[in-house]
């Protein structure tokens, strides 16, 4: 049941927030997160019993962890124990569960290459709605509790509420519990101004999702249909830059559903884009593209390990394992690994020596994004190796072997006619204008009757069968 669905939209929605809005406002916790379990179970009910459990374990060794804390002085042995006790086997428990689901097969694969031969069975699992996400957020919330970072959560319903509330329980902002441990813990104020502003930013979402980011899907689809040997660079350029502006439309549209909802039911989820493609460098796209993911790694896996206070080298090594650990979390297979590396590369190269320069050059830098953003997106959207090897080909003029000997520029200029005023829109709205005229007129008549029109309008298109995938949704 995804956000942009008629299900979603017109039955769920309706009947939660009626039922959540009529209840007293110390029984809304228990509402949100029954209506939560719900809407996950509607999605993954085989799995249902596996976000209870994960629940579970992560509340009770946060509170023993937390009453080790309180029982004995910081420096006595057995406290010290129990308490890495406990983190340790929640960690055991919040990865293992991932590791299982989604990569068992792939490091199944890697061991039958090896041998030559079938080892090992592949097990047949599917990979259970947001895991990655709600992971991220019960490991966090225990890590913190560890470092004494804040108190613990106010009994079981309010980190059950915490780990399960339905706006970023699939696909993020990853949240974490000190952005919503007062509004958890105390009476939240629902006021007319936060739902208005709530309803606005939910509309814009589900425009950027359904009107931009599933109507230019179809260039990419064309692109990848034509074949790799059989399109001019020009129209590689072009398939590029549409999956780029579909998967930051997809997800952008996504998290600002979420903040949405968020804000309508009384909570502050934290940004989680900046105008990514108005970066000047890599370092810069990754401070505005899914900023709470950046932020996880810094926290709890670049800091701890050093980050660059140990030495250039240490520093190097800190950003490799980084950046390996990010691309296997968008997925298990070879192709994330090669774009974490990619961005590895390109992170080092620019702390070493480029990134002054950059910044320096305000058009060098651009045109410098304008390049490494599509084909990152290229690595990452391409599983099949020899078709990605062959599409990064294109894209630089190399020779492709066995590749159709035909002019293929007639096809360029037909889909550049076809689809450049929606790319041409795309690019506007991915500068920082379209928030900002928002946060000055949404109060506005003008604007009212706007956001109604996209909104039907997105229903339209849903109502009509268009294609409505989320692509996070399998990360």
């Amino acid at each position: 049941m995804v956000f942009s669905s008629i299900e979603f939209m017109f039955r769920f929605l309706p009947i939660f927030l009626i039922v959540y809005f009529a209840a007293a406002p110390k029984y809304r916790n228990i509402i949100l997160l029954i209506g939560s379990l719900v809407f996950y179970g509607v999605g993954e009910p085989s799995y249902i019993i596996l976000m209870i459990l994960s629940i579970l374990v992560n509340h009770f060794a946060a509170v023993n962890i937390y009453t080790a804390w309180k029982r004995e002085d910081d420096t006595q042995a057995s406290s010290q124990t129990i308490r890495k006790v406990w983190l340790i086997a929640a960690m055991v428990f919040n990865f293992g569960m991932l590791f299982v689901f989604k990569y068992l097969n792939f490091f199944i694969g890697i061991i039958n290459g090896i041998a030559g031969t079938t080892v090992l069975k592949l097990v047949s699992l599917t990979l259970p709605l947001g895991i990655s996400f709600y992971t991220f957020q019960a490991a966090s919330y225990v890590i913190d509790i560890y470092r004494r970072k804040y108190e613990i959560a106010n009994g079981l319903l309010d980190f059950a509420t915490y780990l399960c509330m339905f706006p970023q329980l699939i696909a993020g902002p990853i949240v974490s519990f000190s952005e919503v441990k007062d509004d958890l813990h105390k009476q939240r104020k629902i006021s007319l101004p936060k739902i208005e502003w709530g309803t606005t930013i939910f509309v814009l979402g589900l425009a950027y999702k359904v009107l931009l980011a599933n109507k230019i899907a179809s260039l990419w689809n064309t692109v990848m249909t034509a074949g790799v040997m059989g399109i001019h660079p020009l129209t590689a350029w072009l398939g590029s830059w549409g999956f780029s502006m579909q998967l930051f439309f997809d997800f952008f549209g996504y998290s600002l559903m979420a903040i949405g909802l968020g804000r309508i039911l009384g909570f502050k989820f934290p940004t989680n884009f900046k105008n990514p493609y108005c970066a000047t460098s890599s370092t810069d796209f990754w401070r505005r593209w899914h900023i709470t993911l950046s932020r996880w790694f810094r926290e709890y896996v670049y800091i701890p390990l050093g980050g660059n206070r140990k030495g250039q080298k240490r520093m190097i090594l800190n950003t490799f394992i980084v950046w390996l650990l990010t691309g296997l979390w968008h997925g298990a297979d070879w192709n994330f690994i090669i774009w974490g590396m990619f961005f590895f590369v390109l992170l080092t190269v620019e702390k070493l020596f480029l990134l002054d320069k950059l910044e320096r050059h305000a058009i060098l830098s651009h045109i410098y994004m304008l390049i490494v953003i599509p084909v990152s997106w290229t690595i990452f959207n391409i599983s099949d190796l020899p078709t990605l090897g062959n599409y990064i080909k294109r894209l630089f003029f190399l020779p492709v072997k066995g590749s159709v000997k035909i002019d293929t520029f007639p096809k360029f200029l037909e889909l550049f006619g076809t689809y450049w005023w929606l790319l041409a829109i795309c690019a506007i709205c991915c500068t920082p204008i379209p928030i900002r005229l928002l946060k000055r007129f949404y109060k506005t008549w003008v604007c009212k009757i706007l956001m109604l029109a996209l909104f039907w309008l997105s229903v339209y298109q849903i109502a009509s069968g268009a294609n409505n995938p989320f692509l996070y949704f399998r990360f």
